[in-house]
């Protein structure tokens, strides 16, 4: 390399070298587009009290245009140079100007330019200040300033204000004495200037040292060795780019540059400092903003500093690796383009805050400012935002390797110049509680007590007083670093968040290969229809996916960057393909699943941290320690005498007349050839090793992992028999096993605490998502399955066998009647409903074309998973397997002899494991499939006793599941039962019925009404047992039933144990029931009472997932309504010997003395007036529903509304002391007795502290 021309355009460390300033010829002309938006903030506030604001742009804070003064070269082909883009990024604000007594700091920033192709440019800048020398300019900022003070002078003479300008001027601009005049006479005025450098790759350390030191050689005393222009020369067209894999040194003007680039295997290059963001804004708010990128929002970037923007944007979609941000990107948006912010799509952009205002006032166009609420950086508080997987854990291990470089979690927040910092998220709600100040943080140590990580680490760090940073040095001491030691930690802290961050994904998207829907057409068509196209198998992808993670993945598989994910996997068939993201990351997961042999994929609910960071932090290490190449030196130029020559302190021009063109001759090329060819052999060597072929790859990963824990399919070919009987045996052995163990686990965590507390297990199995589980399960039959096959077809071993089964019995089945009910045709038994609901034929064929008409599905990975869960529902897996082995020739022809389907003793073990599966209730094909179409079976039963026959009016229903509900259907007189379908209603939980009360004969004594799942053959009754009609019972032409799933027994041997699903234990109630039905004593009617709400007691207190129908327990048999029911009715006066009275009679005549007694306002007690109102209003509501419930119906709604809303301990209090209970009510009743009424009331107070929430069904009608 050293001594090698770069003719070849894009291998060049830098493409231009820019000059920007001030054009004296032209002179100062405003920037109208940054003027503008400036007079809008300020006329916003011209008449509030805020009106100062539109006069304070003194001539020194004015923009002025910048041009480009100079470029070199003219062009290159490959990077045509773009001048008013150029312009606009190096100076976004445009000119400033400065006196002697402001500071001039030179700033460094980077900037990109993305062309229409959507490829990117960098730029660094350095801008700095130089004295104005040109008379022209300075008086035209003196005029400025007379007419200024002019203006201003105007504006304060009012009668109301009789002080003097100067007064008047020191007022206001107190805070700001720097900017208050400027006197040619007595001031130097200085300007902005800005060197800057064009380059294809972004290297911002490199790009920095070479400005700063380019500028170091204008302002110092002793000029620099050599004239401007040969270091200038030399980094245009004798530096090359680092190749992949590579370090290179090349010279500045007093101090060497030292630049690397990662090799092909690793994460892709990316220079900017990350520890810079986590200062600015803390690990938890970086998780925040990163969720937002994600999940593809409108993001907008708010600092003082360019600079800042662009680190915390670039490292922002840097960490989204292997995805891209793919929407609009402006880190730094120019004053002039802030329209750009109205834009109706996604963004992530950075915009430039003046600093020294007040922060709330953001420069926006008007119309923008109603969308944006700002909020200062620490205090963004996402309302709707879902939390990223695993966040608590993922911080702790984000702050584990912060902390040991000594940088703080939570972020830098007291530095003064981070109080500049701001996130604005469009349309979406946010809480800013302290708008500027730099809050010395109540909520910043908040944040740190409420994440409980963050303070254990702290703690930790504190107790065992690691300072990492010295621990870093002293193991490296022996090794001599090229580059300084900030550099080299900041590399280091980079690679190290970096991985941390692309282990996430890796790990979550462990398996997305077998969801990806391989396109049926050639590449041209399919781009033709890529936007009908589906990708992916987002239905089956989730149906694997842990629960807490589904909010963030629903959404996050819907975005852009994860479409175009799966396009450019769609596209690339073999790895020479692929583009280096997607590489990277295909080679991660392999990796992923070779270690984790369980697999397809990682099904731990356990938390994995990234393992390879050393690897990756070596890598970097070695390219620094010992540098691949060296640059050309710079050397003087061929130039005439007299040129090269400059004045100290002011950047000059340059001789373009050398800078233009790149070395003509070529003598160097033969030198470059060996170089190049070495290159090149180096990468193909370093390919070689990255595509090996399987077998080769097997053996390396077997060697460098030999562990014993691993069950690894070996490899067959190459083996005597006796050893291959001996391992297969081992990995047959292994699958067994493991089999074993999964199906316990599943049985443990499904029959939650109780097993535990029994001993089957340990407490850490529960709490284990049933989703993983199952996807685990779902792994270990596709392994079984595709062991020992004869040739592999598709992605699904299981699916290609079952689709050979189906293609089989449909051959043979053409003589036999219908399709799909051949071979299996038994019926299973049930026990309920009689003949009035026949059990669904079980067959496995039929199952399987339930799964094929699923559109949501469309993966084959994706159909085996989901006839999985279908059959584990039915509690046929193992039934079904059984049978699909049973085809002996099917079998024989698929696999090797080898094969575990083959091995028959360890085949029936395994069909014997699955059969445990039947003690439970599962509903994961139900929770799972939310959103496809169902059909269901409804069957109305009418009483026997009273047999329907003469009913002429027309009957409906109405089934409400955990998802939905289906609104009114007709049911046929005739016949009395429907099939209709809808979408997944999920567990059904009540059922509402009635009739049109039409016709001679409109009464209807119904006995129970049955639904019937048609997929998943669940059955549930609701029992009614009570009469629809008016005149007659109490009146009701509807009724709420509530219902439960019917629980079928099979044949004997088929069941190993039955235990029994969980359903609150069948308590005391049902044995007073039946000893004597009609009369209980106060003992029995308060032990039902206490039950009824120990159920609802002990739901609340369950997991989420293990929580049955809180409907069941208030209006099911023996729950709250029927508890209170007995209440009503012990003692109570029945007057007449024909006529029924209801408690609802009772409540209507107590509501009507209620209300008089208000208004006589007999009671004056607060207390009592407020639980009255509170009866009166419900009561009144529930009469005046345009629902035909009945008395008892009605009397339900009170007592489930009263649960809701925690108020009926109150009304009874109110009831037991109300004259009517005198009237109504026998001496012994129990709403006479005082301690009993007392004790009620106690035990009805424990609801308080549940948040009941009812289903619509319950309530319809009903607007409280």
């Amino acid at each position: 390399f050293s001594g090698f021309a770069l003719t070849s355009g894009s291998c060049r460390f830098a493409d231009y070298f820019v000059i920007c300033g001030l054009d004296t010829e032209s002179g100062l002309e405003p920037d109208e587009l940054s003027a503008l938006c400036q007079y809008i903030e300020a006329t916003k506030f011209r008449d509030g009290a805020r009106g100062k604001l539109n006069f304070e742009q003194s001539p020194l804070r004015r923009t002025f245009k910048s041009k480009v003064l100079a470029h070199y070269p003219d062009n290159v082909e490959w990077n045509p140079f773009d001048q008013d883009a150029v312009g606009m990024l190096c100076m976004p604000k445009g000119l400033s100007f400065r006196t002697q007594v402001d500071s001039r700091e030179p700033q460094f920033h980077s900037f990109i330019i993305t062309r229409e192709d959507g490829s990117r440019t960098y730029g660094f800048a350095l801008t700095f200040f130089e004295e104005v020398t040109s008379k022209q300019i300075c008086s035209a900022m003196q005029t400025l300033y007379h007419m200024h003070n002019a203006e201003q002078y105007d504006i304060l003479h009012t009668p109301t204000s009789p002080q003097g300008p100067e007064d008047q001027r020191h007022q206001h601009t107190q805070p700001r004495p720097r900017f208050n005049s400027y006197d040619i006479s007595r001031d130097t005025l200085y300007v902005s200037k800005c060197i800057c450098l064009i380059t294809p790759m972004a290297f911002p350390q490199a790009c920095k040292k070479v400005l700063q030191q380019l500028h170091q050689a204008v302002t110092s005393p002793q000029p620099p060795p050599l004239p401007l222009e040969s270091y200038i020369y030399n980094i245009l067209y004798e530096v090359p780019q680092p190749p992949s894999g590579r370090s290179l040194k090349f010279s500045g003007v007093y101090g060497p540059v030292v630049c690397q680039r990662p090799s092909t295997s690793e994460l892709p290059l990316f220079d900017f400092a990350i520890s810079e963001m986590i200062n600015l804004l803390g690990v938890e708010n970086v998780l925040q903003l990163f969720t937002c990128a994600l999940l593809e929002m409108q993001i907008l970037l708010y600092s003082q500093h360019y600079q800042r923007l662009m680190t915390v944007a670039e490292s922002i979609t840097a960490l989204m690796f292997p995805f891209q941000w793919q929407h609009v990107y402006v880190p730094i948006l120019p004053a002039s383009l802030l329209h750009f912010l109205d834009a109706p799509v996604p963004y992530l952009m950075g915009l430039h805050s003046n600093g020294q205002d007040d922060r709330t006032k953001l420069e926006l166009p008007q119309e923008v400012q109603t969308h944006h609420t700002l909020v200062s950086f620490y205090l963004f508080i996402y309302l709707e935002l879902p939390q990223f997987p695993n966040k608590l854990e993922f911080i702790q291990e984000i702050s584990e390797v912060l902390m040991s470089f000594g940088v703080a979690p939570e972020g830098n927040i007291h530095s003064s110049d981070s109080q500049a910092k701001y996130c604005a998220f469009r349309s979406v709600d946010m809480v800013s509680d302290k708008r500027n100040g730099n809050l010395a943080s109540p909520l910043n140590s908040f944040l740190l007590r409420e994440n409980e990580t963050i303070a254990r680490l702290q703690a930790l760090v504190k107790r065992t007083g690691v300072n990492a940073d010295t621990d870093r040095c002293s193991c490296n001491k022996d090794v001599r670093f090229q580059c300084d030691e900030e550099e080299l930690k900041m590399h280091q802290l980079n690679i190290q968040v970096r991985e941390v961050f692309a282990n996430r994904f890796t790990q979550m998207f462990a398996d997305y290969e077998v969801f990806v829907i391989q396109p049926s057409q050639d590449k041209e068509s399919w781009f033709t229809n890529r936007d009908q196209m589906q990708n992916f198998d987002k239905a089956s992808f989730l149906s694997d996916q842990p629960e807490p993670y589904l909010p963030f993945l629903s959404r996050f598989l819907e975005t852009q960057m994860f479409a175009s994910f799966i396009d450019s996997k769609i596209l690339c068939h073999d790895d020479e393909e692929k583009e280096h993201t997607l590489r990277v990351f295909d080679s991660r997961v392999d990796k992923i699943r070779m270690l984790n042999v369980r697999t397809p994929t990682l099904r731990t609910s356990m938390y994995q941290k990234c393992t390879n960071i050393e690897e990756a932090e070596k890598a970097i290490e070695m390219r620094v320690s010992k540098i691949d190449h060296t640059a050309l030196h710079p050397h003087l130029l061929d130039m005439k005498i007299g040129q090269g020559r400059y004045e100290q302190g002011f950047f000059p021009r340059l001789q373009s007349d050398v800078l233009s063109t790149g070395p003509t001759s070529n003598k160097w090329t033969k030198r470059s050839a060996p170089a190049q060819w070495r290159r090149r052999d180096r990468q193909k060597q370093h390919a070689e090793h990255l595509y090996l072929d399987n077998d080769q790859r097997e053996k390396y990963i077997q060697e460098a992992r030999n562990l014993g824990t691993t069950i690894r399919q070996p490899k067959l070919s190459n083996l005597s028999p006796s050893v291959i009987a001996q391992t297969n045996w081992k990995f047959v052995e292994g699958l067994l096993k493991e089999c074993r163990n999964k199906t316990k686990r599943m049985l443990v965590e499904k029959m939650g605490r109780e097993a535990v507390e029994l001993g089957h297990g340990e407490v850490s199995i529960t709490g284990v998502e049933e989703n993983t589980l199952i996807a685990s399960l779902c792994d270990l039959l596709e392994r079984i399955w595709s062991h020992g096959l004869q040739v592999k077809q598709g992605k699904s071993a299981l699916w290609s066998h079952l689709l050979h089964y189906q293609e089989n019995k449909e051959k043979n089945a053409t003589g036999l009647g219908p399709p799909g009910f051949i071979h299996d045709t038994e019926r299973r038994k049930s026990d309920g409903g009689g003949s009035a609901m026949p059990p669904l034929k079980v067959s496995l064929i039929q199952d399987m074309r339930h799964i094929q008409n699923i559109s949501e599905i469309k993966t084959d990975v994706g159909k085996a998973r989901a006839w999985v869960r279908l059959s584990m529902e039915k509690k046929l897996l193992s039934r079904h397997l059984k049978q699909l082995l049973s085809d002996h020739e099917l079998t024989k022809k698929l696999y090797k002899r080898y094969a575990f389907l083959r091995c028959d003793d360890e085949k029936e073990q395994f069909l014997y494991h699955l059969l445990s599966f039947n003690a439970v209730d599962y509903f994961c094909f139900t929770n799972v499939f939310t959103t496809i179409m169902i059909p269901y079976h409804v069957v109305v039963v009418p009483s026997k006793k009273l047999g329907g026959s003469m009913f002429t009016a027309n009957p409906w229903v109405c089934v409400s599941g955990e998802l939905a509900e289906t609104g009114v259907l007709q049911v046929p007189r005739n016949t009395l039962e429907i099939t209709f379908e809808c979408q997944n209603l999920g567990k059904l939980t009540t059922v509402q019925m009635g009739h049109d009360n039409t016709g001679l004969y409109a009464k209807w004594l119904v006995e129970c009404v049955m639904v019937r799942n048609e997929i998943t053959g669940h059955t549930y009754k609701f029992p009614c047992g009570r009469w629809l009609g008016k005149g007659v019972d109490d009146g009701s032409l509807e009724r709420i039933l509530v219902g439960e799933l019917m629980t079928p027994s099979t044949e004997n041997e088929e069941r190993m144990c039955r235990t029994p699903p969980m359903q609150q234990s069948p308590g005391m109630m049902r044995r007073f029931v039946t000893i004597s039905p009609n009369k209980l004593n106060t003992g029995q009617i308060q032990e039902g009472v206490g039950e009824a709400i120990n159920g609802i007691v002990k739901h609340f207190h369950k997991p989420e997932k293990e929580r049955g129908s809180l409907t069941l327990l208030l209006c099911g048999e023996y729950g709250l309504v029927w508890a209170l029911e007995q209440v009503f009715q012990h003692g109570f006066k029945s007057p007449r010997l024909f006529k029924n009275v209801f408690i609802w009679d009772f409540l209507e005549k107590a509501q009507v003395y209620f209300e008089s007694a208000e208004q006589r306002e007999v009671t004056p007690d607060e207390n009592w007036q407020t639980r009255v109102r509170h009866f009166c209003r419900f009561m009144r509501a529930i009469n005046n529903t345009s629902r035909n419930i009945g008395k008892d119906g009605k009397f339900q709604m009170l007592v489930c509304l009263g649960a809701r809303d925690h108020l009926l301990h109150h009304w009874i209090a109110l009831l037991a002391d109300c004259p009517i209970t005198a009237q109504m009510y026998e001496d012994t009743a129990l709403i006479k007795d005082r301690s009993l009424v007392n004790s009620l009331i106690r035990v009805l107070q424990t609801l308080q502290e549940f948040n009941i929430t009812l289903e619509a069904s319950l309530v319809k009608g009903v607007g409280i």
